[in-house]
Order: structure tokens, then sequence, then C-alpha cells
């Protein structure tokens, strides 16, 4: 499901309207975009994008811990990042994409011992089932998958700098980060160490040996049962944002340019892994970014809550190009509710893109060769630009619907076909692929409704309105225009 397949420069697709000149292939290319505008967490302002090397783009999205199947909450957030990289890569930009696998940490160790089971067969069994409901949402794998156990070396290596820097401390039952050590603790979620310990509450974590209640485990002393590793602290095993760190710092190098994930990760996880890093004498990410939350009955979706729907279970009753269209219909910033109201409206939206596909195919319009409306790509572009405004986006998408179904009727052929090339291939940025439908109950709808055309021209009404309101029935609607019915769910 790639349908924003990256394009390399000078291969971009012809765009007839507004030119700049031509690629090296002699195909137009559209006019220039504005710079790519994003929302900074840590600057908390709109910036410039501007990225470490010129025309290549560095990001790390941190991954799942892998002890549970995942819910709609963690699609939306992949698939966010998924566009982000579809767009900049559609764009011309190299990019880079890192996510991890959190393979060793307190959920897994305690869920195994549930199951009776290791934690490595814990962990290899629910990364299939993440990397299985990724593939069928679209989410194109990352570059690179490091996993928590086999960065160990490099972690324990971070440490080591932290403690030779005087930011962090051995204790009895592990290593700690000094917290009251780091100027500027609490920059990016944009609170003082005193706001942060009262906001935390009973969350912060109780130890004798902590010098804060806020500091936190770089390294934990080994427990009877649980996974240990050597290190110059005895046996143990790595805190969990000590990982994401080290991974980070390896595969990308200081000062890559993105760093995101759902927004309830800006506080402990990334302030902790921004302070480790820095510590260590390493600049971290020079952008953050963060999607806001999917909610289920006015709160966070959540399995500690218990309000969550699989995104397997989403993906049965809607598909994913619903999905894709319900999520990116909210601003990635925002909190959005995916629940069966809003998965079926999108249901709906995609119903529209794979009726133009099937109009134009019924009408003889060719679209496969055809230049792309140079207007619609550059509102396109503008509205990804403007810190990845997927919503603009889509309804750019579907006033060119719109206008090309407008020019199906009016018998004008090449407008049309450039028209339909555009929104296909402004939907495959987005990830969406019209006219993926599932191809069986497709012909048989077909069949259905050429029937129905052939009994309105025998005027054999009464079978027309049977027809009607057996595809009724069945959640399809019928639009019966100048050149012909057409259908969508």
């Amino acid at each position: 499901m790639d349908g924003g397949a990256p394009r390399a420069v000078g291969t971009r697709p012809r765009v007839v309207g507004a030119l700049t000149g031509r690629d090296r292939e002699g195909a137009a290319l559209p006019s220039p975009a504005m710079a790519v505008r994003i929302r900074d967490t840590l600057l908390r302002d709109t910036v410039d994008f501007v990225p470490r090397e010129p025309g290549k783009v560095s990001i790390y999205v941190c991954g799942p811990t892998v002890y549970d199947v995942a819910h709609v909450g963690h699609g939306r957030t992949h698939l966010v990042f998924d566009v982000i990289r579809r767009y900049l890569e559609w764009t011309g930009f190299d990019v880079t994409y890192v996510s991890n696998i959190t393979d060793v940490e307190d959920k897994i160790i305690a869920r195994a011992a549930q199951r009776g089971s290791t934690e490595p067969e814990l962990a290899r069994e629910y990364e299939r089932a993440w990397f299985d409901a990724m593939a069928r949402l679209g989410v194109r794998r990352p570059d690179h998958v490091p996993h928590a156990t086999e960065y160990i070396d490099k972690m324990i290596e971070l440490i080591a700098e932290l403690i030779a820097r005087g930011h962090a401390y051995v204790a009895e039952d592990g290593v700690y980060f000094d917290v009251g050590s780091f100027a500027g603790y609490g920059a990016l979620p944009h609170r003082t160490l005193d706001e942060l310990r009262e906001s935390a509450g009973a969350r912060v974590e109780v130890a004798e040996a902590k010098r804060n209640p806020m500091d936190f485990a770089l390294w934990k002393a080994a427990k009877p049962g649980e996974p240990v590793w050597d290190s110059p602290w005895g046996k143990g095993r790595p805190g969990w944002h000590i990982e994401c760190s080290a991974m980070a710092l390896d595969l990308l190098g200081e000062n890559f340019d993105l760093h995101g994930a759902g927004d309830d990760l800006v506080f402990p996880h990334h302030e902790n892994e921004r302070a480790q890093a820095e510590g260590a004498g390493h600049p971290f990410a020079r952008h953050w970014i963060h999607a806001g939350m999917v909610t289920a009955g006015g709160e966070k979706m959540a399995k500690s809550v218990g309000n969550f729907t699989t995104i397997a279970d989403a993906l049965d009753r809607y598909g994913a190009n619903a999905f894709r269209l319900a999520a990116l219909q909210s601003h990635y910033r925002s909190a959005t509710a995916l629940g069966d109201r809003e998965l079926e409206a999108a249901a709906a939206g995609v119903g529209r893109l794979d009726a133009l596909l099937r109009r134009a195919s019924a009408t003889g319009i060719e679209s496969s060769d055809a230049a792309l409306d140079a207007a619609t790509v550059d509102g396109f572009r503008a509205a990804m630009d403007d810190d990845f405004n997927t919503p603009n986006a889509l309804a750019v998408i579907f006033e060119a619907t719109a206008r090309a179904n407008r020019a199906i009727d009016d018998g004008d052929a090449e407008i049309a076909a450039s028209l339909v090339a555009t929104v296909r291939e402004l939907a495959g940025v987005l990830g969406i692929e019209p006219g993926s439908g599932d191809d069986e109950a497709d012909a048989v709808i077909d069949a259905l409704v050429g029937e129905r055309d052939e009994a309105r021209a025998a005027r054999d009404f009464a079978r027309a309105d049977e027809i009607r309101d057996q595809l009724a029935a069945q959640g399809v609607q019928l639009e019966d225009t100048p050149s012909g019915t057409i259908w969508h769910r």
C-alpha cells in the first residue's frame, strides 16, 4: 500500500498550469512550494523547517513497547508520521526514517510472567502483530528498526558519559539521572522542576536511593526472574528512556532533524531523552513534533483504561483508506475521535473518490499519462507546507474531485483526465489509494448496476427500483448522471 512511494528529485509528475521550468526529463515542474513550516514543541512556535543537510531529512519516531496488540490511537500516531515521511519524499527530500522496538521493559516482563512465556517470545509475537497492523494500515516500514536489546552496549556507554559529566550517580538499586544537575530540565513540557514534581504526584517512582524524587533510572539493578546484562554497575537492565537516546544518536547522529511521537510522550519520555543526550554532550533533535491523542468517551484511548479499539478490528470493519481519511481529517496536533461515526463518514468520503475513478473508466477517460493540474497541486502543497495541514489538503483533493465530475458532465475529457490523475496522485501522497477496494464485491455491484440500467432502458421501473433498494440495503448509493449511473458506498 505504498501509494505515496518516494520520487527522486527530477522525476516529479507532469503538471499543467502555473509552471516554473522543466525537469531533466523535460516534464514541467510545479511552481515552488513555500518552505515547510512546523510547530516545534520545544520552541513552542511555528518555524521554518531547515534540515541539517540540504535535501536530506532524518526522523526518529518512538515505536511500540511490544507486549500487546496495537489500538487505533497507536495507528493514528504512526499514520501521521508516515504521511509526513511520504510528503517530504514526494517533494524531493531523501528521508531516513527510524522507529524503534522496545523489547525489554516492565510491561513486557509482567505480561511474560503472567502468560508463563519468556520475554523474547512475547516480544517477537507482538512485534509481528505490530508490523502486520502497520502493513494493513499502509504505514511503510521504517528504514531502520532498532531493538532495545541490540543496543545495551551503546546505552552503557551513554550512561558512563553521564556519570563522568556529573549528571548521573550510582545507587544501590542502579544508576539514576540527576535532574537537578541539568540546567533547563523541563524545557520540552515548558514546566519548572517544581511544577513537574507537583503534577507527577503519585506517578513518581519512589526509591530511597534517589537524591531527588524526579530523578529517573538509567540502569536498574538485577531482580530475580528478570532479564539482565553485565555492566560496570553490576548486572541489570536499562531504564526505558535511555534506549531511545542511544538508538537515535547511533543511527541518525547528533542534531538529527525531527523527533516525534504522540504528545503523551512529551514528558517524561522525550524530556528525559533530551536531557540524557545533551547531558552527555551530544546535541539531540533539532525539532520536536507531537501528534494529539485519540479519544474515546471524552478521554484518551488507552489500554490501561480499557476504552480502546484495536487497529485490526477497525480495519476489518472499514478498511485502510477510510481509517486514513478519518485520521487525517483532523490536524495531527489535535485530539480526535476515531469511532464508528467518524469511520463511517470517512468511508463515505472514500466512496466519492472510488466513484470518480469508476466513472472516469466507464466514460473512457484515460488518466494514467495525464498531466497534473497545477492549481490543485499548489493548493495541496500550500496546505501540507503549513505544518502538514492534512484537513486542508483533503479539502483540496475533494474540490478537485467535484471539478472532475463536472468536467465529465461537460464532456471535457482533457480536463477530467488531468483532475482524475491529480486526485489519484495527491491522495496517494497521503497513503490513500482510491479504487483499491474489494474487486470481487465491486464486480457484483457493477453487474447489478448494469442490470438496473438495462431495466430502466426497457422501462421495467419496478425491477430498477428493486435493484436500487437491494443495493441501498448493502450500503451502496446510486447516482444517475448524464453519462451513466455511478455508485459509492
